[in-house]
């Protein structure tokens, strides 16, 4: 009953049996193998779109150097006031990127709103010698709420974006679980909406360590190479992590494992509001955030359940935390069974 993290899952097994088979004989370091060459062509033509793309072994990794790259150093990047970049990367992307500048920006469920970015910009004061020059927005997809931005939603932010000047990213650690749920392409989800750079997560979807920095413009990846190096990120055995992205994309694999995440977290997500427990928001990816009775929450552990209480300012007043009460996340994987969510029903029941 471990609904702590996707990161707590294991390796799926075919990501597994592509580094074991990647193992054999020699190959030219840093990239220079074969099996970066076929994922660079599998992406460009995931994407439908010529791609330039730079692997990494961590989302932290893949974010701060994407933002550091479409950002100067007297930069600021506006993003959710509780989404990872800003939050969870210790101060990763002000350290790459020289001391560029987060602008935290408010929003329901863990997203920006089209009026919020547009007020942002207009009101300033930004650029000149005395002001941070804005520079990125940046957008998480899934959100760190679980939910999911439309490709119009998109679509309108980076409009704003772009007429001010400014480049899009995307956190796409979870990209696969928003195009699982979405049911579109990946090109419909990225560059077709205004997305200038992605940052493409493949371990919370089941490899070991593989996330790849996408630029759609060839023109924003000048000195991306130095930067990686610079940063420490650039992987002398670099076909490994390449095998796993090759197979975590090869017959839609990742697609696959992100319908049966979202599927499981689908199926505790009725379960739980048939108790009474309903989400505090819409269950779009793979996430449930509800709020337990503190003495449910003690009999679940006690039980063997694995979750993490969560802090958000942004909490709807129906959903508000009391003395007697706790927010949770509970968050399904690849590897969650049936099984695992049956069990944690029982837990609940019996009490």
């Amino acid at each position: 009953m471990n609904f702590e993290s996707d990161n707590a899952a294991g390796v799926a097994p075919a990501i597994l049996d592509a580094i074991v088979r990647t193992n054999q004989g020699f190959a030219q370091a840093y990239g220079g193998d074969a099996v970066t060459a076929r994922l660079k062509a599998r992406l460009a033509e995931l994407f439908e779109h010529e791609v330039g793309v730079y692997l990494v072994a961590t989302g932290t990794a893949a974010n701060a150097l994407a933002v550091a790259q479409i950002a100067p150093p007297w930069g600021a990047v506006l993003c959710h006031e509780e989404c990872h970049l800003a939050v969870d990367e210790c101060g990763a992307p002000e350290f790459f990127g020289a001391g560029l500048k987060l602008i935290a920006l408010p929003g329901a469920g863990g997203k920006i709103a089209a009026p919020t970015l547009a007020a942002a910009l207009a009101r300033g004061p930004w650029g000149g010698p005395h002001h941070t020059t804005a520079a990125v927005v940046s957008l998480t997809q899934a959100t760190e709420c679980g939910t999911i931005y439309r490709p119009d939603e998109i679509r309108e932010l980076a409009a704003i974006a772009h007429a001010h000047g400014l480049k899009v990213h995307v956190d796409g650690a979870r990209f696969a679980n928003a195009l699982a749920r979405l049911e579109i392409s990946a090109a419909a989800a990225s560059w077709q909406c205004g997305v200038d750079i992605l940052s493409l997560g493949a371990t919370k979807g089941g490899a070991m360590g593989a996330e790849a920095v996408v630029v759609f413009d060839h023109a924003l990846a000048r000195g991306i190479e130095e930067r990686r190096k610079r940063a420490g990120h650039l992987i002398s055995k670099h076909r490994f992590v390449a095998a796993q992205l090759e197979a975590y994309l090869a017959d839609d694999l990742w697609l696959a494992l992100a319908r049966h995440a979202n599927g499981m977290a689908d199926r505790l997500a009725l379960a739980l509001a048939n108790a009474g427990l309903p989400a505090v928001w819409p269950v779009e990816a793979n996430e449930i955030f509800v709020v337990l009775p503190r003495a449910l929450d003690q009999r679940l552990r006690a039980a063997g359940a694995r979750y993490f209480a969560w802090v958000t300012k942004d909490l709807p007043s129906r959903a508000r935390d009391a003395d007697d009460a706790v927010l949770v996340r509970l968050v399904a994987s690849f590897a969650t069974t049936g099984a695992d969510v049956d069990k944690f029903l029982a837990a609940i029941r019996d009490g």
